[in-house]
């Protein structure tokens, strides 16, 4: 296997299903590495995995996260520190409340198949048509 070394810039890579910017910043066969940002004011869709498993950290902004599977459900907040997890199968959204971009990274796991991972689910919070 080969050694990757990334630089965060300020380019975006790629869009994810549920409207967050993202910015790939490697990949192994277990799993991958991503930055993402939503912009102040920014909501992102309700969506749930198919099959993979997320670990998310909060490095800056404000923001609320949902989640619900089977019968838990749950609003949580969230800023620089917070650590969460997103089950497979989980539905979820999240929000930005503060005044800044919203800046998380999150490791997927197995690495992100593409755009028909994500499932589109009812919003909790409502957002821009």
């Amino acid at each position: 296997m080969a050694f990757e070394t990334t630089q965060l810039g300020t380019g975006v890579d790629a869009i994810a299903p549920d409207g967050s910017e993202i910015r790939f910043l490697g990949q192994r066969a277990g799993g991958s590495f991503v930055h993402c940002t939503l912009p102040v004011g920014g909501v992102s869709l309700a969506v749930r995995h198919r099959q993979v498993e997320e670990i998310w950290y909060f490095l800056s902004g404000k923001g609320e996260v949902w989640r619900a599977q089977d019968d838990v459900e749950a609003v949580v907040p969230v800023g620089a520190g917070t650590a969460l997890t997103i089950p497979a199968g989980a539905h979820f959204q999240f929000r930005n409340t503060g005044d800044a971009p919203l800046a998380l990274v999150l490791a997927t796991m197995p690495p992100w198949p593409g755009a028909e991972e994500a499932v589109r689910v009812a919003d909790y919070w409502q957002t821009a048509p």
